[in-house]
């Protein structure tokens, strides 16, 4: 225990810790480009033309019906025999962002779906657009509904990256191998390994909250009636 904590720590920490940064970029990454996808993903699929419709939902199944490391190793093995060759990063954010994206397609699915007819019947009816219809009326109320299960597939992403190890990135498990083929000590590598993850899960779980909070209606319309009363009372 002594050796652990005052001689492995402080030894192999900063190695792992590059590697864990080399995780959350591929998540934020990964993430961004998979939200943009996933929603126009889901906006084709809610189209009326069958020929834009049903080949969408067969690239989704596709995606969602196979499993991530497969799909890693075809991107990343399988595209430079047809002329597309990428690095071993991007490789994994082409994988990331498309399985992320398949699910996320699904959630905006259900969450623009739900938006209630009648605004946006209402909205149509003021003469709005039908894109400025979906900027201020449909996308707001789609995007605070899936907020909760964006930031649920964000802790899930964090811990898939692990399997960009596969393909030769170096983010945090690589590293993990790398210290164990010097070291030879599966067990407490692994155990630092997991705190890291379970902190980096621990503290994005904690921003997505906040944030979910601070979006509320409720909470906005008191940040707004803040100032409102300051001025009034300035006034007087």
């Amino acid at each position: 225990m002594y050796n652990f904590f005052f001689i492995e720590i402080p030894e192999h920490l900063p190695f792992l810790l590059k590697g864990a940064l080399v995780t959350i970029e591929l998540s934020v990454i990964s993430m961004v480009l998979g939200t943009f996808l996933g929603f126009f993903l889901a906006i084709g699929r809610l189209s009326p033309r069958r020929l834009v419709r049903l080949p969408l939902d067969a690239f989704i199944e596709i995606v969602r019906d196979t499993p991530l490391i497969v799909q890693l190793l075809l991107i990343y093995f399988s595209l430079p025999e047809a002329g597309i060759v990428l690095s071993a990063f991007w490789a994994g954010i082409a994988g990331l962002t498309l399985n992320l994206a398949a699910y996320l397609s699904e959630v905006f699915r259900a969450s623009i779906s739900a938006v209630d007819l009648g605004q946006k019947a209402a909205a149509v009816s003021l003469g709005m657009s039908p894109v400025a219809v979906y900027r201020r009326v449909v996308i707001p109320q789609a995007g605070l509904a899936s907020l909760p299960t964006l930031g649920g597939y964000f802790i899930a992403l964090l811990k898939d990256c692990s399997l960009v190890s596969f393909i030769s990135v170096n983010e945090l498990l690589r590293h993990a191998t790398i210290v164990i083929s010097d070291t030879f000590d599966s067990m407490n590598t692994y155990i630092m390994v997991a705190i890291i993850y379970f902190v980096m899960s621990f503290v994005s779980a904690r921003i997505i909250r906040h944030i979910e909070i601070s979006l509320t209606p409720a909470n906005r319309r008191a940040t707004i009636s803040i100032p409102l009363t300051m001025d009034k009372e300035g006034a007087r």
